[in-house]
């Protein structure tokens, strides 16, 4: 097995878990535009519980994104810089897969559309269905207007996170489809740790300076929203 510390910022949600050999444990908080000052303390709080130092790790993970454009940059630099520090290779791990692990170990669920807001009436989401206890993506992630979304075929699909918020927008096929939403399923860095666990053994782990956050929106589209704003005031 392994030990593998796991970091998440992409949402408000704050999380950090521990796997320990495959036990896992989690602090998880709802704190929004607290997670630069947070995150650090949660992490040395964690390894300090479990007196083990940051060499004493196999690799580090992060929620890679897609989610909030500075929170997933914060996770990302973290780890880099924990990782790099102490020569571990990093595991970038999907939001929306977490947030379809997480649907259906609470849920009982094997079919899941994960979404998260996007902000600007667009969502991120992603269609998985489980297979030997893990999330498979049944397409790409991608980000786009509500009315826009298309489900692979067959209905009761499990409807998961908060970009389910647009689904009255959406077209009657998709609404009815899924399940009634479950907003609050967040991704979180305690399934998270699963998910990095697996990536782990069949070797996908890479050197810090090569992982990437996901934005699926480019850095470029923001500023110029950002801009239009401004001369809009």
């Amino acid at each position: 097995m392994a030990n593998i510390l796991t970091l998440d910022t992409s949402t408000d949600a704050c999380s950090v878990a521990l796997s320990l050999d495959g036990v896992v444990q989690e602090d998880f908080r709802i704190i929004p535009r607290q997670h630069t000052r947070q995150l650090l303390p949660m992490v040395d709080q964690m390894l300090k519980t479990a007196g083990l130092k940051v060499s004493q790790l196999d690799a580090i993970a992060f929620g890679r994104g897609p989610g909030s454009f500075a929170g997933i940059r914060i996770a990302t630099g973290t780890a880099q810089g924990l990782a790099f520090a102490a020569d571990l290779p990093v595991l970038p791990v999907s939001t929306l897969a977490a947030i379809a692990l997480k649907a259906a170990r609470e849920h009982n669920v094997d079919r899941i559309v994960s979404t998260l807001d996007a902000r600007m009436n667009e969502l991120y989401s992603c269609a998985y269905q489980m297979r030997d206890g893990l999330p498979v993506a049944l397409g790409n992630e991608t980000v786009s207007a509500p009315e826009n979304i298309v489900l692979p075929d067959g209905d009761n699909w499990f409807a998961a996170g908060r970009g389910w918020v647009y689904l009255e927008q959406m077209s009657a096929e998709v609404r009815q489809a899924v399940t009634t939403p479950v907003l609050d399923i967040y991704p979180a860095a305690g399934v998270m740790s699963e998910l990095a666990l697996d990536a782990y053994l069949r070797g996908e782990g890479m050197a810090a300076e090569l992982a990437q956050p996901v934005y699926l929106r480019d850095e470029v589209s923001w500023k110029k929203i950002s801009e239009q704003k401004k001369k809009n005031q």
